[in-house]
C-alpha cells in the first residue's frame, strides 16, 4: 500500500511510508511465513519514519468570523496529489473517512475529543470494504504532530475548532471490482466556527418513506463515502417541501434510524418518568462518537458515577427500535418530550417538527430551542470538549 499523511494547513507537509503492494492473503496478522517468506501482515504505519516538509509560503488563517463549515482549506506545500482516471476510488467508491475536532482551551492547550473511537471506527470501515487496516495509535500520533505544527490554525474563539478528516482511498489503476492493491491515507484540516453561530435553531425534518439510508446487511454502520452521495437528492427534495433534513425511516412500520447524517434520540415521558431512546446498533446505524457520549453521560448519571446538573433523576436510557406511530401517538397525548440529532459537527441538533405522510408532527422545544434532556447533556459535552470540565475524554495534543 502507499500511505501518505497530508493536511491542508500551510506550515508543513507530513509524509509517511513507501509504496508497497498487498493482496487479500496478507490481511491476517503475524510475521513473514518461514516457508515462503511471504508477509502474513501488511506493512503498517511507522511513526519514526515521519518526514516533515515545510511550506515555504505559508498562508495566514482567515478571520474566524468568515468561516463556513467545511469550506476553508489551504493548499499543500506541493499542491494537490494526482490520481489516475482509472483509480478504483473513482469507479467503485473505495473510500472511507472520519470526522473529529481539535479544540483550543482557555489556557491555550489544544486537545482532541475521544480520538481513539474515531481510529477504531475507521479501521472497522476499512475492513468492511477491503481497504487495508492500520495501527490506529500510530495514525493518531501523526495527527497529533500535524496539529502541533499548525496549532495556530486552531481558532481561539469560543465555539470554534479545527475539523480533522482522515481519509483512506483505493488508488489502484484498474477496472474491475476487487480489493485494491494500492491505497492512500491522507488527512485534511479545516478551521470551523460554531454550527449555530446565532444560537440554537430547531430544525424541521421530512419523514422520508420514499428512500432509505441503509438496510440490514448493508453498509449503514460504517463511515463510507458511498453512504453519503445517495442522500443528497432526497435532502434536496426535503428542502423543496420546506424541511431542513431527512428523517430516515425504514421498513413497513417506519422505524426511525438517523437524522440526515446524525444519530437520532427521542425522549418520551410516562408517569413522570422520562425515557431517552435511540435506535440500537443493528447494522444500519452508524456508531457515532457523540451518540456513545450521550448514552454514557446519561447512564453514568443514573448509576451515580457522575452527576449532570439539571438532568432528571427519573430517567430510563434505552437502545431500542422506535416507530413513527409511537412518536406520533406520543405527540398527540402530550408524552413526547423532545427529539434531537447528535453528531460531531453540531453536537446536538434539536428538532421542532416532522413532516410525515402529509402532516406535521410537532415536537416540543424550550425557549432556547433545546429540551430538558438534551440541554444538560449538551452543556456537559461542550464543557468536556473545550476543557471547561476536566475529563479523560479530552486528549492533550499541545500544552
Amino acid at each position: 500500500m502507499s500511505l501518505l499523511l497530508r493536511r491542508l494547513v500551510p506550515a508543513s507537509q507530513l509524509r509517511w511510508g513507501a509504496t508497497q503492494t498487498f493482496t487479500p492473503k496478507f490481511y491476517s496478522t503475524g510475521s513473514p511465513d518461514p516457508m515462503t517468506g511471504e508477509l502474513t501482515a501488511l506493512p503498517d504505519i511507522n511513526v519514526s519514519a515521519l518526514e516533515v516538509i515545510r511550506n515555504t509560503n505559508p498562508a495566514t488563517p482567515p478571520p474566524s468570523s468568515t468561516l463556513v463549515f467545511g469550506h476553508t482549506f489551504v493548499s499543500l506545500s506541493d499542491g494537490p496529489f494526482a490520481l489516475s482516471p482509472s483509480s478504483t476510488v473513482l469507479h467503485y467508491a473505495q473510500t472511507i473517512f472520519e470526522g473529529m475536532k481539535a479544540y483550543r482551551q482557555e489556557d491555550g492547550k489544544v486537545t482532541l475529543f475521544r480520538p481513539d473511537m474515531n481510529m477504531k471506527r475507521m479501521n472497522n470501515s476499512a475492513q468492511r470494504i477491503a481497504l487495508p487496516t492500520f495501527n490506529g495509535d500510530a495514525l493518531l500520533e501523526l495527527i497529533k504532530e500535524l496539529i502541533r505544527i499548525d496549532k495556530h490554525w486552531v481558532p481561539k474563539e469560543p465555539g470554534h475548532s479545527l475539523y480533522i478528516r482522515p481519509t483512506l482511498i483505493g488508488t489502484q489503476s484498474a477496472i474491475g471490482v476487487g480489493p485494491p492493491t494500492e491505497a492512500l491515507l491522507f488527512v485534511i484540516c479545516s478551521p470551523v466556527g460554531p454550527y449555530y453561530p446565532k444560537g440554537f435553531k430547531p430544525v424541521a425534518l421530512y419523514g422520508t418513506t420514499e428512500y432509505i439510508r441503509a438496510a440490514p446487511g448493508g453498509t449503514g454502520a460504517f463511515k463510507l463515502g458511498v453512504n453519503y452521495a445517495p442522500g443528497v437528492m432526497p435532502q434536496k427534495e426535503a428542502a423543496s417541501k420546506g424541511y431542513v433534513q431527512n428523517l430516515w425511516l425504514h421498513g413497513p412500520e417506519h422505524h426511525l434510524t438517523e437524522v440526515g447524517t446524525m444519530n437520532m434520540f427521542v425522549v418520551f415521558k410516562k408517569n413522570n418518568v422520562m425515557e431517552l431512546v435511540t435506535p440500537p446498533l443493528d447494522g444500519m446505524i452508524l456508531p457515532g462518537v457523540t451518540r456513545d457520549s450521550v448514552l454514557t453521560l446519561a447512564r453514568d448519571h443514573l448509576s451515580g458515577k457522575y452527576t449532570l446538573s439539571d438532568l432528571p433523576e427519573k430517567l430510563i436510557v434505552s437502545e431500542r427500535p422506535v416507530t413513527m406511530k409511537e412518536v406520533k401517538d406520543a405527540a398527540a397525548s402530550g408524552d413526547l418530550v423532545e427529539l434531537f440529532g447528535a453528531g460531531t459537527a453540531a453536537v446536538i441538533s434539536p428538532v421542532d417538527r416532522i413532516g410525515y405522510l402529509g402532516e406535521d408532527v410537532l415536537i416540543p422545544t424550550g425557549a432556547d430551542g433545546m429540551g430538558p434532556i438534551s440541554r444538560p447533556i449538551w452543556k456537559e459535552l461542550v464543557g468536556r470538549q473545550t476543557g471547561a470540565i476536566p475529563s479523560e475524554w479530552s486528549v492533550e495534543v499541545t500544552k
